[in-house]
């Protein structure tokens, strides 16, 4: 799971206007969302905003690991055993998120579930863990081993004990399919914020884009910049408030799936983008490649954009996002 930078959203609504914005905040995934949605009135808003709760709870079930009866579960019961059917939403989930994997040669990997959790972020830990252990922590990890069956609709992870997990992309993708359910139900604009990943259409009653504030990590009173989201989506992730520190060098807990050790050099990273599953697997993957190699990443992709901080508060853009400082 990753630590969620706080994004602010400005919702402006007037009785000048005939429609209204209608706001609700619930937790489901084990996080904090918010649904705005523009509707005539609250009736009609509360209608779309249970829509789109009962849609996340469908796809919590859906990919949840925590949940015994999920396929999810289910295809890590049978690792190392047999090839498990799925429905073609969850299959086809899989199937986008190796080739993210396969893009990011590995920084992003679902198979990051059969990690053995060695790192705690809690204070108990007062040693880095030897060599030897954190290579073992991760002997189970690799999504080359995740075999998918376009055919017969399978999904096979080759060795026993291994798992999949959604964690880094789950509530992007919840947020991406409550938004297309609203859309299709003729909801012309609103929000789906899950936790800092958002995906917004439309515009405001007033006329006026949807707006996002990028905060300081290190002062969240404190505004760097303002952007207007266009039928996109925007993910924010920090790992300012879990982390360790050995010998003046700050461990964050989004860790290398293909290595097993912390992630280090960057505060936060936010994406810009069509999905806010994209979003949420490639602001993963920055952490795990690191300032340099991230950006060069970001800037070979069409559609893509990101804004990273560093670990001295530097804050580095790809090429095609320009910095406007709050007034």
């Amino acid at each position: 799971m990753k630590g969620k930078l706080i994004i602010l959203t400005i919702f402006i609504s007037s009785l000048a206007f005939s429609q209204q914005a209608y706001k609700r905040t619930f937790k489901l995934m084990g996080s904090r969302f918010d649904v705005t949605v523009v509707a005539n009135n609250e009736n009609e808003g509360n209608k779309y905003i249970d829509l789109a709760i009962s849609e996340i709870s469908r796809i919590e079930k859906l990919i949840s690991s925590w949940d015994k009866n999920s396929q999810t579960s289910l295809i890590n019961k049978n690792s190392g055993l047999k090839p498990v059917k799925v429905d073609k939403e969850l299959f086809q989930l899989i199937e986008r998120a190796l080739k993210v994997s396969k893009l990011t040669n590995g920084a992003f990997d679902i198979s990051f579930a059969s990690m053995d959790k060695i790192w705690k972020f809690d204070g108990s830990m007062s040693t880095i863990p030897s060599v030897d252990i954190i290579k073992k922590s991760v002997e189970k990890v690799g999504y080359q081993n995740i075999l998918l069956d376009t055919e017969n609709q399978t999904v096979f992870l080759k060795l026993k004990g291994m798992k999949i997990g959604f964690g880094a992309i789950g509530k992007g993708y919840a947020a991406d399919k409550a938004k297309a359910l609203l859309i299709e139900k003729g909801v012309e604009a609103g929000i789906i914020n899950a936790s800092g990943d958002l995906n917004a259409w439309g515009k405001q009653p007033n006329g006026k884009d949807w707006m996002v504030a990028i905060v300081n990590p290190l002062n969240k009173e404190k505004v760097f910049s303002w952007f207007p989201v266009h039928n996109n989506a925007v993910v924010t992730s920090g790992n300012y408030e879990k982390y360790v520190k050995f010998n003046g060098e700050l461990y964050s807990h989004i860790i290398d799936p293909r290595t097993g050790y912390p992630s280090k050099g960057i505060l936060s990273v936010t994406v810009f983008t069509k999905t806010a599953e994209l979003a949420d697997a490639l602001a993963t993957s920055i952490f795990v490649m690191g300032t340099e190699t991230g950006l060069d990443f970001i800037n070979q992709l069409k559609g893509v954009e990101c804004i990273i901080i560093d670990a001295d508060n530097k804050i580095i853009t790809s090429n095609n996002i320009d910095i406007k400082q709050p007034e």
